[in-house]
């Protein structure tokens, strides 16, 4: 599957709260995107230390950077499909 269509899969997963779907998909890639959907996904879960890991492993996001992860979920998916 390609990266793009991929990771918007995840990102669709996310929200629709199929968290497992989500993250295995967000593992099998290690580009800035898909870290941050990692870190997201981790955010969802309340495993706030691996969300700040992997936050890390982006270009500049940060945990605080938004306080409700479905709101950052629509930001990534903007991201990957501009108007």
């Amino acid at each position: 599957m390609h990266n793009k269509v991929a990771l918007l899969k995840a990102c669709e997963l996310a929200l629709a709260g199929h968290w497992e779907g989500a993250h295995n998909i967000a593992q099998d890639y290690s580009d800035d995107t898909a870290n941050w959907i990692h870190a997201v996904l981790h955010k969802i879960e309340g495993d706030s230390s691996n969300s700040r890991y992997w936050y890390a492993k982006t270009k500049g996001k940060k945990y605080e950077d938004f306080s409700e992860a479905n709101t950052e979920l629509i930001v990534i998916q903007n991201s990957l499909n501009p108007p």
